[in-house]
């Protein structure tokens, strides 16, 4: 369950991360409807903070 938790963590940290740059309009095709739109930047950056505190939580238990 330990890796489980920090599987999934990394996971949805690394979704949150291209939400993020894709809202940005770093990266992604520009027809797709988060390029280029502010409120994909905040879910992206909460998916970030909910993937790390994953993944925290997941290292600490394991110790």
């Amino acid at each position: 369950m330990i890796l489980s938790l920090i599987v999934l963590g990394v996971i949805i940290l690394i979704l949150g991360i291209i939400f993020y740059f894709q809202s940005k309009s770093f990266v992604g095709p520009k027809r797709s409807f988060m390029y280029n739109n502010p409120n994909w930047t905040i879910n992206g950056f909460i998916l970030i903070l909910f993937g790390v505190s994953l993944v925290v939580v997941g290292f600490f238990t394991a110790l």
